[in-house]
């Protein structure tokens, strides 16, 4: 699929939050671009800040969160200005939650139609029926009525999808939309998402730490890692020929048919964001580290796009500043 420019981009992106425990420094110099009808899959280990990236372009982090970025625009228009973005929606992880409990699940998704969009009532009505029989929920005109409580998983999700849809959205996040779902509806959810980018041309950001999924349904894939984004590329790529050391972990721990022998464990943990370390974060869990590592690694873009020193030719010249 062939992608113009991006409708998302942002460059070095950084989110500190306070806690009773200290500030924590969740995001740190991150960059994303999405062009429109892409799905970009932002991949890594919980707590890697993966939710607070989506939350920090959706403008959902708390008014005590500190956010900057060097460059962050959504459709060429400043993104971090703290108003609402009517082209960006999000579904998230638990779809219970996304629900009111004590309204139905129609007026949910027709309440955005009215307020942003201008849709009267009965119109707001009639699109909710219509949203949510392309999300295969049978019966929609009686469901419609019903509450959260009262619909499955699956069908609260794909509820989800059609209220984030009811936003009109260009740009539609996806927070780990299928973990609380057995494997045969999350199939469903992913099929419906596929059709949808395609009708639509919607970019996404899905983010997951589910590669199998990636691998059927993503255009490229950035890994994260304590916060920063350690290697990017298209799906193939990253899956093939993984560069970073992190990634090969990754991809090592993944159970498929082709593995013969026990997998294999990441030992160790991601390091404490309120210290963040001032090199390279991966360092020391990585078999491949030397004492270069203690520095920040640069970027190379040669081979795919890498955060690490293992792919400066020069690296074994340099010394720790």
């Amino acid at each position: 699929m062939k992608h113009d420019s991006p409708i998302l981009e942002v460059h070095k992106l950084s989110v500190s939050l306070p806690t009773k425990r200290g500030t924590v420094h969740a995001v740190r110099n991150v960059g994303l671009t999405i062009a429109q009808g892409e799905m970009l899959a932002l991949v890594g280990e919980s707590g890697c800040g993966k939710s607070v990236t989506a939350q920090a372009i959706s403008n959902l982090l708390p008014a005590t969160a500190n956010v900057y970025a060097e460059k962050a625009q959504f459709n060429q228009q400043p993104l971090l200005t703290g108003n609402y973005h009517h082209g960006i929606a999000i579904i998230f992880q638990n779809p219970m939650a996304t629900f009111n409990p004590v309204l139905s699940i129609g007026y949910q998704i027709a309440e955005p139609l009215r307020l942003l969009h201008g849709y009267t009532r009965k119109e707001a009505e009639q699109e909710a029926v219509r949203l949510l029989e392309r999300m295969k929920i049978a019966d929609a005109k009686n469901k419609m009525h019903r509450y959260a409580h009262e619909f499955s998983g699956g069908m609260l999700q794909r509820s989800a999808i059609a209220m984030a849809l009811a936003c009109k959205p260009k740009l539609l996040i996806a927070d780990e939309p299928t973990t609380a779902l057995d494997v045969s509806t999350q199939a469903d959810v992913m099929q419906l998402l596929a059709e949808l980018r395609t009708e639509q041309q919607l970019a996404m950001l899905f983010i997951t730490h589910d590669l199998g999924l990636v691998s059927r349904h993503a255009d490229r894939i950035a890994v994260m890692y304590a916060g920063e984004i350690i290697e990017t590329a298209n799906t193939g790529d990253v899956l093939t020929t993984p560069a970073h050391p992190y990634t090969r972990a990754l991809l090592a721990a993944l159970p498929t048919s082709h593995h013969s022998n026990r997998l294999l464990a990441l030992e160790g943990s991601p390091p404490d964001l309120r210290h963040p370390p001032r090199g390279c974060a991966f360092s020391e869990r990585c078999s491949k580290a030397s004492e270069i590592c203690l520095n920040p690694p640069p970027t190379n873009k040669d081979h795919h796009e890498v955060r690490c020193w293992l792919y400066q030719s020069d690296c074994h010249d340099k010394q720790v500043s």
